[in-house]
């Protein structure tokens, strides 16, 4: 059992950008007495899921369910489809799209990054255009795969994953479109179909509204015809093993099988707001904290007025100012966790996650907590952020 040193009333406001408040009925079902996962209920209950999953997706193509983090996921992703020495382009946004390019390197593929040109690539949403020119230039083919990230969880910067494939179609190019959608899925709009993407990444304790313990791959049918002759080494990650036991709603190893009680739940809470709903209230809880940053008089990490994510806010603190004595300031005073800055931008920004199961009401308890933080700090704001979420809202 978790012990802390001290007591603190009423409830914990955790508005990190994952992992996310999870449900109580998600709690709950993860509760549930564990059953075979050799029995037959278990595999009525695995094609339940598995069908699910691709909703939530939405795509007609099989989802890989790992026990497994996100990082798990991108292994997944990377060994399934590409071998040692394949050329692969990242496109760098932030923290975690260099975190999956240094996996990339440690499984010895040959790795080339490249951004927005001119620009602190971490304040901008992938520009397209710059995959479209690097892939016009290599008029051999030598680069495999474009590996992207949907939504940047470290600058809150959400990408357009169509103009990226319509970018590689429109060089005519043979790459496969590989998509992190870790922090994306479940609440920024995300087509693994309708956007053309071979290979998407994501995890369980986002928006998903589950903890930590659940890792997926969603595949095209070109992605697994690859598959099928990749030579990379791999044994827990092989895509055809779980492909042919998914068959009848069971896995080769041993699955999360109480997780993914939890999961179906979630599932069922999803499709009962329907998908659009949550985008919806996603941007609109994303717009009011945009607000209340504009009214402090602080800076949004993301430049791009069309890429500012609905999961995630990172606010860039005034010079001088630590970021991470605001975010502590809040912990022991207010009871809420705040997202640190992370990589090149750690103790100089913050994150405040509006994901997964949040609605207006907690949303503002955690602006009105970053407000009576940033006086504790020193700092006079422009205006009441809170009260410009408030106006907004209403």
């Amino acid at each position: 059992m978790l012990k802390l040193d001290n007591h603190l009333s009423g409830r914990h406001f955790l508005h990190i950008p994952g992992p996310s408040p999870v449900p109580s009925r998600v709690l709950r079902s993860i509760s549930y007495q564990t059953i075979d996962h050799r029995g037959p209920e278990f595999g009525v209950f695995g094609l339940q899921v598995l069908e699910g999953i691709k909703k939530i997706f939405q795509t007609k193509q099989p989802v890989m369910i790992y026990s497994a983090s996100g990082t798990g996921s991108w292994e997944g992703a990377l060994v399934n489809v590409l071998n040692p020495g394949d050329h692969v382009l990242f496109y760098e946004t932030g923290h975690f799209a260099n975190l999956w390019r240094t996996l990339g390197q440690r499984l010895g593929l040959n790795v080339e990054v490249v951004g927005k040109p001119g620009q602190d690539t971490w304040r901008w949403g992938v520009d397209a255009a710059v995959i479209e020119e690097r892939l016009m230039k290599d008029t051999q083919h030598a680069i495999k795969a474009v590996c992207v990230v949907h939504n940047e969880t470290s600058t809150g910067v959400t990408s357009n994953i169509a103009a990226v494939r319509k970018a590689i179609d429109a060089a005519n190019h043979p790459a496969l479109l590989i998509v992190d959608s870790v922090s994306g899925l479940g609440s920024a709009d995300y087509r693994h179909d309708d956007w053309g993407v071979d290979v998407t990444v994501s995890g369980s304790q986002k928006g998903l509204m589950l903890p930590p313990g659940i890792g997926f791959n969603a595949l095209s049918a070109r992605a697994i015809e690859v598959s099928k002759t990749n030579k990379s080494f791999k044994s827990y990650w092989a895509w055809d093993e779980i492909l042919e036991s998914n068959k009848t709603g069971y896995w080769p190893t041993t699955p999360s099988t109480n997780l993914m009680y939890g999961l179906h739940e979630a599932m069922d809470m999803m499709m009962t707001e329907g998908l659009e709903t949550i985008f919806a209230r996603h941007q609109r809880l994303a717009a009011a904290c945009r607000h209340a940053v504009d009214a402090w008089g602080l800076e949004n990490q993301s430049q791009d007025q069309d890429c500012c994510s609905p999961v995630l806010t990172c606010i860039k603190v005034p010079e001088g100012m630590d970021a991470d004595k605001l975010r502590k300031h809040a912990l022991e005073k207010f009871n809420l966790s705040l997202g640190t800055g992370l990589g090149k931008i750690k103790g100089k920004a913050f994150r405040i996650g509006h994901l997964g199961d949040c609605n207006e009401l907690s949303l503002m308890a955690a602006l009105s907590g970053v407000e009576m933080s940033l006086g504790a700090m020193g700092y006079k704001p422009k205006a009441s952020g809170v009260v410009a979420a408030q106006e907004f809202l209403k």
